[in-house]
């Protein structure tokens, strides 16, 4: 019985499941989908379509449970980065008119 661990890829909650994730698996504190592509270790936001498994379909909806046959859980480091009003932010201060 392997136990796999992860965070989640929206609110960073540490998660542990016995054996696979489930497609309806959802995190206990957020309540996001778990089985997405941005909790799959082959999510990469700078590669083609966004997954670095060529075999894989498109999925349109990264942070959406899907049927991928490929999911494998990863460092839920996909929705990890800045926040949308962060980005915004820094890029209305770098080209602020003077």
């Amino acid at each position: 019985m392997a136990i796999i661990e992860l965070k989640c890829f929206h609110c960073a909650g540490d998660l542990k499941f016995t054996d696979r994730i489930g497609l309806r698996e959802e995190c206990g504190s957020c309540r996001n989908d778990v089985h997405v592509c941005k909790n799959c270790r082959f999510y990469d936001p700078k590669a083609y379509n966004e997954c670095t498994e060529p075999s894989a379909e498109v999925v349109r909806e990264k942070d959406r449970a899907n049927h991928c046959e490929y999911f494998q859980a990863g460092s839920g480091a996909g929705g990890g980065g800045k926040a949308k009003s962060d980005l915004l932010a820094a890029a209305e201060a770098l080209f602020k008119k003077k």
